[in-house]
């Protein structure tokens, strides 16, 4: 089944929800297509038959080149209502407790480099290129200032966000910000078969990793045990206390595939 709004392509493949971000000629965002990709990853978290994102763009030259200039320019403002998860629907999203994966499919510019960085796996095509030109445009970025030196040593972190140098996929690979980069042939056909062995997992085992990942975010190892066994993480004890994990240590024994039902 395919549904398409103006510049989102959207396709559903079983459990997979596949995104395309169609907006000629630069897969630029402004604030209300943003707010609609917002309701999108909404609905795809609130799905229970939906349990992985793939977003990519269309064409080979862009994967998203951030922010429209031309709305900034017709008074859109840096702050503006980007919708529940944010620029691109899913960076503040703390309740998408379902994975991501971005395909990168060609330049990944400003707050359309900056999303990957919330992204939890990224490919690339061999010739995609990432860059923040933000300073030279009078702006900071926000995200990738937020997370790059957390990411990075910083002084690659500060190159990237003062410089405004371009960096190849295989760069940004060595430093461990891509997952994997691919011929851009193959790029779908690689987002699609992660995306496969993400649905041989457990969805609640998924949604607690996230979950705990998020909440240790500031504590120490000591901190992040104490949560734990306070019970304060809901979704990692639903995924404790569910009939999942007892399926999975049956299928175990028994030599099968797990029968996971989410609950």
């Amino acid at each position: 089944m395919t549904n398409t709004s103006d510049f989102l392509k959207v396709t559903r493949n079983g459990q997979i929800l596949e995104i395309v971000l169609d907006r000629p000629k630069a897969n630029t965002l402004d604030a209300p297509l943003s707010r609609v990709m917002s309701q999108l990853f909404a609905d795809f978290r609130d799905d229970p038959t939906l349990r992985v994102a793939i977003l990519t763009g269309a064409g080979s030259k862009f994967f998203c080149a951030g922010w429209d200039l031309n709305a900034v320019a017709e008074g859109e403002e840096y702050l503006e209502d980007f919708g529940e998860g944010g620029f691109a629907g899913f960076p503040e999203m703390t309740s998408l407790y379902k994975p991501v994966i971005c395909a990168v499919n060609g330049l990944a510019v400003g707050a359309g480099f900056e999303m990957l960085l919330r992204a939890d796996f990224v490919l690339a095509a061999e010739h995609a290129e990432f860059y923040l030109p933000e300073v030279r445009i009078g702006v900071a970025p926000d995200v990738a200032t937020f997370m790059l030196p957390k990411l990075l040593p910083r002084t690659k972190a500060m190159e990237i966000l003062m410089a405004g140098r371009r960096q190849s996929a295989a760069e940004l690979e060595r430093h461990g910000l891509i997952n994997e980069v691919v011929p851009a042939e193959q790029l779908m056909e690689r987002a699609r078969a992660l995306a496969a062995d993400l649905l041989k997992a457990a969805p609640l085992s998924l949604a607690a990793i996230k979950e705990a990942v998020l909440m240790t975010e500031k504590l120490s190892f000591t901190e992040s045990y104490a949560a734990l066994r306070a019970r304060t993480w809901p979704k990692f004890m639903q995924m404790l206390e569910s009939s999942d994990a007892q399926e999975g240590a049956k299928a175990f024994v028994e030599k099968r595939d797990p029968d996971w039902i989410g609950q």
